[in-house]
């Protein structure tokens, strides 16, 4: 397979994958539970792990990107692939939670338009960075190092964005 028939064929995986996880996450957040599932098991203590999940890539994020300004390739390349297990574990136990849970934790707090407005952007992106971060380590395991930096520079803000604000929201409701 030439190179740009493969990377044809990879964009298609992640562009589908993502597309596929989204929906899945938003049919188990917001679809019908069969009856029971809702308190069927004991998640009181997952939005903490969410909460340190989204802390611990956007450290990580910060770590990759100090690795590779200082030209340590392997490092940078190790604490990116670390970054993007952390934030797939949150995605794991977020979905875990929200099944488990009989529906989001209302906000209760004085800020309610910047907790809705910090919500509303941090869905959004998370939404928009899967693909994002897919095609960034795709490009930078293929060594299309040129079009890794291309993208990485639009990834990193909005994947530490949606890391930031991932706490943010979780100090702002508990």
């Amino acid at each position: 397979m030439m190179t740009d028939e493969r990377d044809a064929f990879w964009r298609r995986i992640i562009y589908i994958t993502s597309a596929v996880v989204c929906a899945a996450v938003a049919f188990l957040i917001l679809g019908p539970r069969p009856e029971g599932v809702a308190g069927g098991l004991d998640v009181s203590g997952l939005p903490r792990v969410n909460a340190t999940l989204n802390a611990l890539s956007g450290l990580l994020l910060l770590t990759g990107l100090a690795m590779i300004k200082t030209g340590r390739r392997l490092a940078h390349r190790r604490a990116m692939l670390a970054a993007f297990a952390s934030s797939a574990a949150f995605l794991v136990s977020y979905v875990v939670y929200h099944w488990y849970k009989a529906g989001p934790r209302p906000y209760e707090g004085e800020f309610k338009a910047l907790y809705l407005s910090l919500l509303a952007s941090h869905v959004v992106l998370a939404a928009v960075i899967m693909p994002l971060a897919l095609l960034t380590l795709y490009r930078g395991w293929t060594d299309q190092l040129q079009e890794h930096r291309r993208i990485a520079r639009v990834t990193l803000p909005l994947w530490l964005y949606v890391s930031v604000t991932g706490v943010t929201i979780y100090f702002m409701l508990y």
